[in-house]
């Protein structure tokens, strides 16, 4: 059984396919990405995970009770951060979150150790309306981590933060991971997604393209590692002794640095190469494949 299966699930606006039969499973236990760029589809997906609306068809079971059958009991393990924090604003923090917990049937002074994590029991007793957008976001978050959740979604959870937010976020996604909590994360920033996440999968035009770890998504894309390598001083004749490299698919030069992306079974050859025509290497530095590469790879026009 799976925290969330997702099957064959479609939904249109109109004349628009916003999503077009798309399956897939988070495991329990796992931090899992949910990526595409603006229009993909992933508001849509998330929004029919949670029952707030409904698909033209498919299924989906969370800890394996359909959604659309029995929707109370399925939401009931579930915390959520939506793109769009919302709160009373003419209410306290405080107070807010005494609502929700009423709502959630859980202990009011659950929430206290997560304001003090989120860096936010000095402001509890202020109106929300005084928050700046940060604040709000980590507000969202004690909601959303509140009665420790078996299942945690959150949509865009970065929005807002500065860097040491940004930090607090991961530090919790990854405590939770420690305790068994599964994590959904559906975000625009891929290197946090990267940071955190066991697998990963990319909608793009409504359809899910990928679904795997970075490392092997990146494997089944044959993306190569980058070297940027800093000389003292690059001439005509390494660049061209470099490019000869079986394995090299391109090399670039900015100031004294050379960019080659190759083969990893070509570094070695790339260095030598370099040495034996009289280059002085500074230094050296490998670029593996990033998120980035494979998201952008994946979302092209042409896929």
């Amino acid at each position: 059984m799976y925290a969330i299966e997702v099957r064959d699930l479609s939904k249109t606006y109109g004349s628009i396919r916003a999503v077009d039969g798309i399956s897939f499973h988070v495991n329990k236990g796992e931090i899992f990405g949910f990526l595409g760029p603006n229009g993909a589809g992933k508001t849509t997906t998330i929004k029919s995970i949670l029952g707030f609306i409904h698909p033209d068809s498919g299924e989906i079971l969370i800890n394996g009770i359909d959604i659309n059958a029995n929707g109370k009991e399925a939401k009931r393990g579930v915390g959520y951060l939506s793109e769009r924090v919302s709160f009373y604003d003419n209410l306290t923090a405080y107070q807010n979150l005494n609502f929700y917990a009423d709502m959630k049937m859980i202990p009011k002074d659950d929430y206290l150790r997560l304001l003090e994590e989120f860096d936010l029991l000095n402001a509890a007793k202020k109106k929300v309306k005084t928050f700046s957008k940060g604040m709000k976001q980590r507000l969202g978050l004690v909601n959303a981590f509140m009665g420790n959740p078996s299942l945690i979604i959150l949509d865009e959870p970065s929005n807002g933060l500065d860097p040491r937010g940004v930090a607090l976020v991961r530090k919790k996604i990854l405590q939770m991971k420690e305790i068994g909590t599964t994590i959904f994360i559906s975000s625009h920033i891929l290197s946090e997604i990267q940071a955190v996440c066991d697998r990963v999968a990319i909608i793009n035009k409504g359809k899910i393209v990928a679904t795997d770890s970075v490392e092997k998504l990146g494997e089944r894309l044959r993306l190569k590692p980058k070297m940027i390598i800093k000389l003292e001083k690059p001439s005509d004749e390494i660049i061209k002794a470099v490019e000869s490299i079986s394995g090299v698919e391109s090399v670039s030069v900015h100031d004294n640095k050379l960019e080659v992306v190759c083969e990893s079974s070509a570094k070695s050859t790339v260095i030598l190469t370099i040495e034996e025509r009289g280059g002085k290497i500074v230094d050296i530095k490998i670029v593996e494949p990033s998120l980035e590469d494979v998201f952008l790879r994946y979302t092209e026009d042409e896929t």
